[in-house]
């Protein structure tokens, strides 16, 4: 039984790296899926101090550690990852366990710029390295001028972009099992 958490490194309902994430649970088409919840209270090491881990970035460890595989869509804010994302992924680093630890992750980007993210996907896998996952080399998913990449039902409309997407799809599943 596989269990895919995808992480949108976006808030918004309707962002493209959320789409993104949701056409890669349909190709990798796991036995559960599991949408992290980044609103997560700003790192700040005083309330550590004061009150511990927040149960929210506990679930989120808990999500990560359990998971069979992840994969993260993550946008482009000013030429890296949001802070969104940063920040859960410095919260999490604060949990018990390592649960980043030789999981499988495939790392995606959606923007509306023309490289469709490529420095936030750089950017993510320097945040990532030091928690030592199994991270996925490639291919490279990064769709540019995102706004018009999905239609109105949420899938990619690029044959060449879905293909990417297929092949990393299956390369995290091959990993996960």
């Amino acid at each position: 039984m596989t269990t895919l958490l995808g992480i949108a490194g976006a808030l918004r309902a309707e962002s493209t790296n959320r789409k993104l994430v949701r056409e890669a649970v349909r190709l990798f088409a796991p036995d559960d899926f599991i949408e992290a919840d980044l609103r997560l209270p700003l790192f700040d090491g005083d309330l550590q101090k004061a009150s511990g881990i927040p149960p929210s970035v506990q679930t989120l460890a808990d999500q990560i550690a359990s998971a069979s595989a992840v994969v993260i869509s993550t946008p482009e804010y000013n030429k890296a990852l949001s802070g969104v994302l940063k920040n859960a992924l410095d919260w999490v680093s604060r949990t018990k366990g390592a649960p980043w630890r030789d999981k499988p992750v495939a790392m995606m980007s959606a923007a509306d710029g023309r490289a469709g993210g490529e420095r936030s996907q750089y950017s993510l896998r320097l945040c990532m390295i030091p928690f030592r996952p199994r991270l996925l080399p490639g291919p490279e998913v990064m769709i540019a001028d995102s706004s018009n990449a999905f239609d109105q039902d949420g899938r990619l409309t690029n044959e060449r972009s879905l293909a990417g997407l297929q092949e990393l799809m299956d390369q995290l599943k091959a990993m996960a099992t």
